[in-house]
């Protein structure tokens, strides 16, 4: 007969076997704090090129609690989400980072605001940046503020991939089966109730971070392509503004060749109009370029991720 799991926590794991040790601890201390609840924690090595794999190897040999799953390479932090969800057991699915810059302390409140009813989950948000590049902070705000406004998918400034949700919830984010994810915008997409829990940044305890700033940038791009088809619209709205100063722009050159008898702007103000109006075109084909990508790498079926190892 399989036991029964209260709570499952999935950890996604690229190159931290500095932090997996100070996390795993604290997921101990968590284990013995809430006692009389079972706990499942599994580990999604990334394709770690350090020794992730082995720590996680030697953790599941010597604690039941620990499981993992470890890709055949690199997929990307959204395959390991999937992959810690389709495995998970519990009536609980937790998601937490294996840095501590989510606090494990929090995660028995969470369950005991699961537990009285009337939320499907709770969700966390850091209500400070501190610690974080100025221009980072402020391109991560605006990126939120766009998402909220230009899409279906409400995503809360500062919010983090930390929660803990019900099995329903988990069961309609596994049944997205999109090629393209990008969890924080399926997180609200799918809907159910969801209550916020404010705290305050955290500084990762060990190790360093995996994201760029350019790789952010293009992590939030795939979040805008993935849940918002308004630049689309842009390109029809550049054409119809251009195709309109243009008529504009003839009828005054018109007049003023038949009325004064001016004559036409020369080659400088010329090749400025050509260029600009070359570089909204191109820029209006890459957007379009964004998508038919998407549309092809969804057409392709290749599976999110692939096991080569798991206990």
């Amino acid at each position: 007969m399989i036991k029964k799991i209260d709570i499952s926590l999935i950890v996604p794991c690229y190159n931290e076997e500095d932090a997996i040790p100070y996390l795993y601890t604290e997921l101990v201390k968590l284990r013995t704090q809430m006692k009389g609840i079972a706990f499942e924690w599994i580990f999604v090595d990334d394709g770690s090129s350090d020794a992730t794999k082995e720590k996680l190897a030697s953790l599941s040999r010597t604690d039941k609690n620990v499981g993992y799953i470890s890709f055949s390479r690199n997929f990307g932090k959204e395959a390991a989400l999937l992959a810690g969800l389709e495995a998970a057991r519990g009536e609980y699915v937790g998601v937490i980072d294996a840095d501590l810059q989510d606090p494990p302390s929090l995660i028995p409140q969470m369950y005991e605001i699961l537990k009285s009813g009337g939320w499907d989950c709770v969700a966390t948000r850091r209500v400070s940046r501190k610690g974080e590049p100025p221009l980072r902070s402020l391109f991560a705000r605006l990126f939120y503020r766009l998402m909220s406004k230009i899409s279906d998918a409400h995503i809360m400034d500062g919010a983090r991939d930390f929660r803990l949700m019900t099995r329903q919830m988990r069961d309609a984010i596994c049944s997205m089966a999109e090629y393209n994810r990008f969890s924080k915008g399926i997180f609200s997409w799918v809907g159910f109730k969801t209550k916020w829990l404010e705290y305050e940044n955290v500084e990762r305890v060990a190790g360093k971070t995996k994201w760029s700033f350019w790789g952010l940038f293009l992590y939030s791009l795939e979040g805008i392509t993935a849940f918002s088809t308004v630049p689309l619209i842009l390109a029809s709205v550049f054409g119809f503004v251009f195709c309109f100063a243009s008529i504009i722009l003839t009828t005054v050159i018109i007049i003023k060749t038949l009325v004064w008898g001016d004559p036409v702007a020369g080659y400088p103000s010329l090749m400025s109009v050509v260029l600009f109006i070359g570089g909204i075109q191109l820029f209006t084909i890459g957007i379009l370029g964004q998508y038919l990508a998407k549309t092809y790498l969804e057409t392709k079926k290749r599976p999110v991720y692939i096991i080569k190892e798991r206990s």
